[in-house]
């Protein structure tokens, strides 16, 4: 007589936990769009009443289809992601560590055999908007085709062109390492029918035309939340949390939301436009890491009109705190001058780091190589002075800041130890970087 309510009791607590989970994955899929924070009305493109959002700029009106196609091209960022580091430009073979492998991206040039080369349009669109290969199989999403399907067919198929008129290079596709059940691609199916709309930018009247383009730009080709944006637990973009800051390759990609503490709420214009043109804004900052590829290899390749849309746009993004390790908030106009309890931070930073930052952090020639008030050297964490030193940045002669890799000169320990020293001598709180937390940020150069 007792199992009946039992039972039923059971029963209840199985609808109730089933109830919650179908709750909690509803929460996770039906959310708003990239750009749904916005005021006003979306529209269909052709509808759309202003100047074209999409495509090359203005400045660019009577270029040739291969310039407009190699800007659209830099728009998306596609030769960082593609190119093997001291690799062939869009040749493929780059590592990106995951939690639950390495995934290789692939061979963009157009040789028929590695290549794609024997890809039709049809084939190249499928990829870029619903991420299938031409032979039925499914891109895992670090193929950012989520963002990529509100490219329009036009533009996407102007990268086609472009990449099409590239010297075909012979070089294979290296396999994922994926472990099961991650190397079950088909699984992506049901994820893109979650988190893949395949649909197109649709402008927002009521915004600005230098708006609509700033969204294009950041949503659809730059695709800027990939990499600060956090993710839910099905790994998706969590749009609720726009810009919130997220980590990207072992970097942390801090809030660009208008938050001003911990987001870009306190930056002014100027600075947003030297930073992204340049890769430095004065007392801010140098673009490191895939940000600083993001710079040399897309964000400084573009007009100062689509530069300023997208200064416009991100404007626009609501305040979101951030939801990586707090920020200690902004150095004091001079650093720390106590005495550090470990040595050797010291003296590698005096052997190797002083003759560019100087002892007061403020850059011994240049202004790149400041250091106090740089939000990576608040960042108790720690991870993004770390990854400095182990990979530095930028190359030499560029025109964009440079610092050498010092990961084969030092050991894990004292890696860690100038980090510490760096933090704690120049910033508003020490980090605690261990010799373990460094060999795992080696572990994904």
């Amino acid at each position: 007589m007792r199992l009946k309510p039992i039972l039923l009791t059971l029963a209840g607590i199985a609808l109730v936990a089933g109830a919650a989970a179908a709750g909690v994955v509803g929460w996770m899929v039906f959310q708003p769009g990239p750009y749904g924070f916005a005021a006003g009305t979306p529209v269909e493109l052709a509808a759309y009443k202003g100047p074209a959002p999409t495509g090359a700029p203005a400045e660019l009106a009577n270029a040739n289809t291969a310039a407009r196609g190699a800007y659209i091209a830099n728009m998306a960022d596609c030769e960082a992601c593609h190119t093997a580091k001291g690799g062939t430009p869009f040749a493929g073979g780059r590592a990106f560590v995951l939690p639950f492998g390495t995934i290789y991206t692939p061979n963009l040039t157009p040789d028929p055999e590695t290549g794609i080369g024997k890809w039709t349009d049809t084939d190249f669109l499928n990829a870029v908007h619903r991420g299938i290969a031409p032979d039925g199989s499914r891109y895992y999403p670090a193929f950012p085709y989520p963002s990529y399907s509100l490219l329009t067919d036009e533009d996407a198929l102007a990268v086609k062109a472009y990449l099409f008129s590239l010297k075909p290079v012979k070089q294979a596709n290296k396999p994922n390492t994926f472990a099961f059940p991650y190397n079950q691609r088909w699984l992506m199916m049901i994820w893109a029918t979650l988190f893949d709309p395949d649909r197109r930018f649709r402008p927002i009247e009521g915004q600005s035309a230098e708006w609509n383009r700033g969204a294009y730009l950041v949503e659809a080709a730059g695709h800027c939340g990939e990499c600060h944006t956090p993710r839910n637990l099905m790994q998706a973009l969590d749009q609720r949390r726009k810009f919130a800051g997220a980590v990207a390759e072992g970097w942390n990609a801090y809030n660009i939301s208008s938050q001003e503490v911990s987001g870009i709420g306190d930056w002014s214009v100027e600075e947003l436009i030297a930073y992204l043109s340049t890769g430095h804004a004065e007392a801010r900052g140098v673009a490191s890491g895939p940000m600083g590829e993001a710079v040399e290899l897309s964000l400084s390749r573009l007009t100062k009109s689509d530069i300023a849309a997208i200064v416009t746009y991100l404007r626009s993004v609501p305040a979101v705190a951030s939801d990586l390790p707090k920020l200690a908030g902004p150095a004091a106009a001079t650093p720390q001058l106590a005495a550090i309890g470990d040595p050797v931070g010291q003296r590698i930073f005096e052997g190797n780091c002083v003759s560019c930052h100087a002892w007061t952090g403020a850059g011994a020639l240049i202004g790149q190589a400041q250091l106090t008030g740089v939000r990576a050297v608040n960042d108790p964490s720690g991870a993004n002075v770390t990854q400095m030193i182990l990979g530095g940045t930028g190359r030499p002669g560029s025109p964009h800041p440079y610092m050498p890799s010092f990961s084969r000169s030092y050991s894990d320990a004292e890696i860690a130890a100038v980090t510490n020293y760096v933090t704690a001598h120049f910033g508003s709180a020490p980090s605690r970087v261990t010799p373990a937390d460094v060999a795992n940020l080696r572990a994904q150069n």
